[in-house]
């Protein structure tokens, strides 16, 4: 029989990362061409009153950087956005899988979850207010119930979904209930997990902002709140560049969560 040798491919630095280089290339380049149009039409064509540009944007942000108003409302957003995301999506991860592992269970409760999901979060906040009040934990509670039942859908659905073949071959080989657990059922609920953990992060982002604007005195929902009140537009899109980082950067923490969680599949099934 004939060994097979595996041969060691040395590629160059562009030839391993050069797809990746030019997807981010192209959206630097469109990012800054939409800004240099927004900054050449503003006054022209828009009344900046309302659109403000980029320059005036910048110039907030500087501002409010010097004087510690980005940095200290922007903290006290993140802790609420983490600690949301967080709990909503421990309590949402555990209670999917309880559930969904007990079907008979899972089918009493189906209505009653998806009516719960059904109501709008923002309808929540008054309610969050009176039980809470208006401190972090209020913006917090309301983040981490945005988060569970998207958290707590993908997994159930992963749970239920579970290839039986697999199911059945494990208990062949002579596993018990344990090794389908461990062996076949988490693991295929990691998709959904790692799914809804992707599709919360705004949705966290959402609750604590809600939150802010409902009732608070500092966050970023607070900046807008105040810039709005000023008709101050530079303030208002200063505060939304600030939420949209924060966004990528917990996509991008999940999304390298999610790669490393992917190294068992097939590289045909890796995302």
């Amino acid at each position: 029989m004939t060994a097979i040798q595996t041969v060691r491919l040395d590629r160059s630095w562009w030839g391993r990362h050069g797809g990746t280089a030019t997807v981010w290339s192209l959206r630097a380049l469109l990012v800054v061409a939409l800004l240099v149009v927004w900054e050449l039409t503003a006054e022209r064509w828009f009344d900046i009153t309302f659109t403000s540009k980029p320059s005036d944007i910048w110039t907030r942000l500087v501002q409010w950087h010097q004087d510690g108003t980005l940095w200290s409302n922007t903290w006290i957003t993140v802790q609420e956005v983490v600690y949301g995301f967080l709990l909503g999506a421990a309590a949402g991860a555990l209670t999917g899988f309880v559930l969904a592992s007990a079907r008979a269970f899972y089918q009493v409760l189906d209505p009653f979850i998806m009516a719960l999901y059904a109501i709008p979060k923002v309808a929540l906040a008054p309610l969050f207010i009176v039980w809470f009040g208006i401190g972090m934990s209020m913006k917090v509670l309301l983040a981490a119930a945005t988060v569970f039942f998207l958290v707590f859908l993908n997994v159930a659905a992963g749970v239920r979904e579970v290839d039986r073949g697999l199911i059945d071959a494990v208990r062949l080989m002579g596993g018990g209930r344990r090794d389908i657990l461990v062996k076949v059922v988490v693991p295929s609920s990691m998709t959904g997990l790692l799914t809804g953990l992707k599709v919360a992060i705004p949705y966290a982002l959402i609750g604590a902002v809600i939150g802010e604007l409902v009732a608070s005195n500092r966050g970023l929902g607070y900046l807008i709140n105040d810039a709005a009140a000023q008709f101050d537009t530079a303030g208002v899109f200063a505060t939304l560049v600030v939420l949209s980082v924060i966004a990528a950067l917990l996509n991008l923490v999940v999304g390298l969560l999610d790669r490393r969680a992917s190294r068992w599949k097939p590289l045909g099934e890796e995302r």
